[in-house]
């Protein structure tokens, strides 16, 4: 396996993501900024900030699997969701816990940003990815 994730002792270990992640292998995959559009491009989840995690979470496993990858393969997350408040960490975590289980990962290390728009009105997060493959 070329990742490994850790929680460092003397760190915070968080439930939803990892601190570390080593990578061990040659290939990169970067998966573009992925949103709660569904097959057809229509807005899943819209005014649902769980429900749209979860789809742009999906968007980012299908297209690791177009590139020979899985989550198990990801060194890094990152999410930007828009008018972030700490308050909303239990819809958001709920929307990552939920994918997690369903397609059984453990979340790589992970930057939350938030940010005041994104390229479409109704869009409340989006999410980067890149992974490492052997």
């Amino acid at each position: 396996m070329p990742v490994t994730l850790l929680n460092p002792d003397g760190m915070m270990k968080p439930e939803l993501y990892h601190q570390v992640s080593i990578a061990t292998g040659s290939r990169q995959v970067h998966i573009a900024g992925q949103v709660a559009y569904d097959a057809e491009g229509k807005l899943v989840a819209r005014g649902d900030l769980a429900g749209q995690v979860a789809q742009s979470l999906r968007n980012v496993g299908i297209a690791l699997a177009a590139a020979g990858a899985t989550f198990s393969d990801v060194v890094r997350l990152r999410f930007y969701v828009v008018g972030w408040k700490p308050e909303q960490l239990p819809q958001f975590g709920a929307g990552v816990q939920q994918v997690a289980q369903e397609l059984k990962f453990v979340p790589a290390p992970a930057s939350l940003i938030g940010v005041s728009v994104l390229f479409e009105p109704d869009i409340l997060v989006e999410v980067e990815a890149t992974a490492v493959l052997p």
